[in-house]
């Protein structure tokens, strides 16, 4: 039997600590603050005075939260406090009614055969990658470049314009920025109630937000004059400018934009670089698993590129990348809050609790995956995964609040390994192994340095 590949889990507490020890872990590092019992246990309660939040992994649990009574269990305040500066009031971060509204305009933008208009967008933003990175030379850091080529992606899906447009790069470099100084919970919003006590944030991230704010505001100015010019491009940026709420008749307005723009920015780039850097290290660490899927990536084109058709061909790769969302999910927590008393496992839970959903811990389940922490893309092909990814697998959440752009993230990631597997050979390098940490998405606290062979 081959020997199985287990790539580094994030540090963790051994003990129980003393809750202003607790409250200084988690904002060093949320993973850092868990006890390593939530990889096995079904529910884990956390009480202090005015707030309750309870852990949930319990698949019959999450499916009424998510799924099944979705109204009833909101985005809580603790995540939106954190991000309002940035996202304002968007899809990400809104509730009720007005959530709905804005998924109505949305969606329609990501259906059907729109995924096929930003797949040459992809296949162009990857070979100026590989172009780029065949002129490194040693040990490439590729967290660096993966968000570089996931910006690069962004940009030209929303905008139709490339990373090198100055006001494209100066948003990269801003938002660099933002999330290297913004955790994915402040600290400060657990004792805020309902907003009555500010959300401190720090200086530069504030000040990070607003330059964000900026540039996606001219951007989105300069679409507006090219819609009344007739002129603009049909990307995704126009489609979702000029949808209409069928039930308002309403569509954005530009500073509601600025707002959902924002948001496609943070889910299109962020996540997106957080997987595909740990898909490549994920490779590098299984020699063997990489070779497969060079082998699969040179038989699949039709013709001299890789055609939409084609992707089906890239069924090992496919599964790959699932593996890595399995293990290194980009959105490592979600946290929803109860609106009406509940009872889960027989526990009373009040009206303003914090239902903590992970899917760090979720995908990770000692009781729901076999041997959960081992690297292993075939698994993708037994029936019990497919029963875990039914109940327990959700890297782009689940139920009505899913993202639009799980289609679009797939290919895209399947579309970026094979383009960076057909150019080099991946290696690790002599550098010690990423250590997981969670900040707005799960990201190595110290880089990840791997070694680029071109082929």
């Amino acid at each position: 039997m081959d020997k199985q590949v287990i790539p580094p889990k994030p540090r963790h507490r051994e003990a129980d600590v003393w809750f202003w020890k607790h409250l200084q872990m988690f904002k060093s590092d949320i993973f850092m603050a868990q006890p390593p019992k939530l990889y096995r246990a079904w529910m884990a309660a956390m009480r202090l005075p005015r707030f309750w939040s309870f852990f949930v992994n319990d698949p019959t649990v999450l499916r009424t939260v998510l799924k099944e009574r979705p109204d009833d269990f909101p985005k809580s305040e603790i995540i939106n406090a954190t991000l309002a500066s940035l996202l304002g009031t968007g899809v990400f971060v809104s509730n009720g009614a007005l959530w709905k509204h804005q998924r109505r305009i949305i969606d329609p933008a990501f259906e059907g055969g729109k995924l096929r208009h930003n797949f040459q967008s992809m296949l162009d933003v990857a070979d100026d990658a590989v172009a780029r990175l065949k002129n490194r030379t040693g040990a490439v850091e590729i967290e660096e470049e993966a968000s570089q080529i996931a910006a690069d992606i962004i940009f030209r899906t929303l905008f139709s314009i490339p990373i090198t447009n100055q006001v494209a790069s100066d948003t990269f470099h801003s938002f660099r920025a933002y999330q290297r100084s913004q955790p994915l919970v402040n600290v400060g919003s657990l004792f805020a109630i309902k907003r009555l006590v500010p959300i401190f944030q720090r200086k530069k991230t504030k000040q990070a937000a607003l330059e964000i704010r900026k540039h996606l505001a001219q951007l989105t100015s300069d679409r507006t004059d090219a819609l009344s010019r007739g002129d603009a491009p049909d990307d995704l940026a126009t489609k979702i400018m000029t949808n209409i709420d069928p039930e308002t008749g309403t569509s954005f307005s530009e500073n509601e934009m600025v707002d959902q723009v924002a948001i496609f920015f943070l889910a299109g780039h962020e996540t997106s670089a957080s997987a595909l850097a740990w898909a490549l290290y994920l490779l590098a660490l299984d020699p063997k698993t990489q070779e497969r899927a060079r082998i699969e990536a040179d038989q699949a084109a039709t013709g001299d590129t890789l055609n939409f058709k084609d992707l089906s061909r890239l069924e090992f790769t496919r599964d790959i990348f699932r593996e890595t969302l399995r293990l290194y999910p980009p959105v490592p927590m979600m946290v929803r809050e109860t609106t009406k008393p509940e009872t889960f496992r027989k526990r009373k839970i009040r009206v303003g609790s914090q239902i903590v959903v992970s899917p760090w811990h979720l995908h990770r389940h000692e009781r729901l995956w076999e041997n959960a922490d081992v690297f292993d893309p075939d698994r993708w092909k037994t029936k019990a995964t497919k029963t875990c990814a039914r109940d327990a697998y959700m890297p782009f959440s689940t139920g009505a609040r899913a993202c639009p752009g799980a289609g679009f993230a797939m290919i895209e990631g399947v579309v970026l390994i094979y383009t960076i597997l057909r150019a080099f050979k991946i290696e690790l390098t002599d550098t010690p192994a990423p250590l997981p940490v969670a900040h707005l998405t799960v990201r190595s606290k110290d880089g990840i340095f791997l070694n680029l062979i071109p082929r």
